[in-house]
C-alpha cells in the first residue's frame, strides 16, 4: 500500500495557486486513473490500483498549516509505513519546472510540512518538491504562493506536473534512484 498526499488549501479561491501544486498533481493522478475523491480523514481521499499497488491519494481539507492532522488520521488508521508515504508540496527554493524527490529533511519554512512532521514525529518523509520559484522582491512570499500562476507559466506548470506524475510512478515501484536521476534537472 502506498499513500500520496498532495498539499494545498481547500476552496475555489486557492484552486490554481502555487501553494496548491500538490493538489494539482494528486488531481492529475486521480484523473488519469479515473479515481473519485470522497470525504474522509479531514480530507478528500481516492483509492485505486496504480503500478500494481494499492494506492491512496489524499488532499487534506484542513488548510495547509494543519495538514498533519489529516495525514496522521490516514497513516494511523491504515498503519502506513513511513516509507510508503509521499508528500507532494510546493517549494519556493526551486524554480518553476524543477522537481526534487527527497526521503528526509527539514520543513524549509513550509507550514504544511511542519504540521505533518509534528503530527508524525519525524522528518524522515518522502517528499516530491515541485518548484514554484521565488517571488519578485516587491512581493510578500505568502501573497506569492497564494497567487495563481501567470498565463506565461501555465505551459511550464503542465510540464512539471507531467514529470511529477512520472516520478510518482517510479516512487510507487520503489525505483527511487532512477526517479532522482531522471527528474532532478
Amino acid at each position: 500500500m502506498k499513500v500520496i498526499v498532495g498539499l494545498g488549501n481547500p476552496g475555489s479561491q486557492y484552486a490554481e495557486t502555487r501553494h496548491n501544486i500538490g493538489f494539482l498533481l494528486v488531481d492529475l493522478l486521480a484523473e488519469v486513473h479515473k479515481l473519485q475523491f470522497r470525504p474522509k480523514f479531514q480530507g478528500l481521499l481516492a483509492e485505486g490500483q496504480i503500478e500494481g499497488e494499492r494506492l491512496f491519494l489524499l488532499k487534506p481539507q484542513t488548510y495547509m498549516n494543519l495538514s498533519g492532522r489529516s495525514v496522521a488520521e490516514l497513516v494511523h488508521f491504515y498503519k502506513v509505513a513511513q516509507g510508503d508515504l509521499l508528500i507532494a508540496q510546493d517549494d519556493m527554493d526551486l524554480p518553476l519546472g524543477k522537481i526534487r524527490l527527497r526521503d528526509q529533511g527539514g520543513a524549509g519554512g513550509h507550514n504544511g510540512i511542519k504540521s505533518i512532521q509534528a503530527e508524525l514525529g519525524t522528518d524522515k518523509l518522502w517528499r516530491l518538491k515541485l518548484g514554484v520559484g521565488r517571488p519578485p522582491k516587491e512581493w510578500d512570499p505568502a501573497r506569492y504562493v497564494l497567487a495563481p500562476f501567470a498565463e506565461e507559466e501555465l505551459l511550464l506548470l503542465d510540464e512539471v506536473l507531467g514529470r511529477g506524475e512520472k516520478a510518482t510512478y517510479l516512487w510507487i515501484k520503489e525505483e527511487f534512484e532512477r526517479a532522482m536521476n531522471l527528474y532532478h534537472r
